[in-house]
């Protein structure tokens, strides 16, 4: 599917705010709220739009410390590397992990209440896995830039 130029501009009000109104949407396009509402439905059928969420506060709900954690495994064979994308993905602690080339592995965004919730993460869950061989982990200090927002403009 090729987006044209209204197509980016209503992903890009949907990104700033999904909750928008088909009728507001239309205005800002300025198209029908028919032609929008068709627009959309043909962006989810061609998973263009994946889905909505609520982005939630994470200060808010305790869950602001955010850890980048580095992993190594031991082998690199595909049972290692399939075995330890089902493991780590069952942990709701872990927001994101990245396969990535260079010294390490993997990264995983890590986001728990403090310090201890996450040393706790490292002894119960994370170090229990079977193909880590090691890890490095890095704390936020402040968060400069965070967006879930893709540029579509080029």
């Amino acid at each position: 599917m090729t987006l044209d130029e209204k197509d980016k501009k209503l992903l890009t009000l949907l990104q700033q705010d999904s909750k928008r109104t088909t009728k507001a949407l239309a205005a800002d396009l300025n198209l029908s709220v028919t032609a929008v509402f068709e627009r959309i439905k043909k962006l989810e059928k061609h998973k263009i739009i994946e889905k909505y969420v609520a982005l939630v506060d994470r200060k808010l709900v305790e869950r602001d410390f955010l850890v980048l954690c580095h992993v190594k495994l031991m082998r690199h064979s595909k049972e290692s590397i399939t075995q330890f994308e089902k493991e780590i993905t069952q942990f709701p602690e872990v927001l994101e992990c990245f396969h990535v080339s260079g010294d390490y592995d993997y990264i995983l965004k890590i986001s728990v209440k403090d310090i201890q919730d996450y040393r706790e993460f490292m002894v119960s869950k994370l170090t229990n896995l079977q193909h880590i061989a090691s890890t490095q982990s890095s704390f936020m200090i402040k968060e400069v830039k965070s967006t879930t927002a893709v540029n579509l403009n080029r």
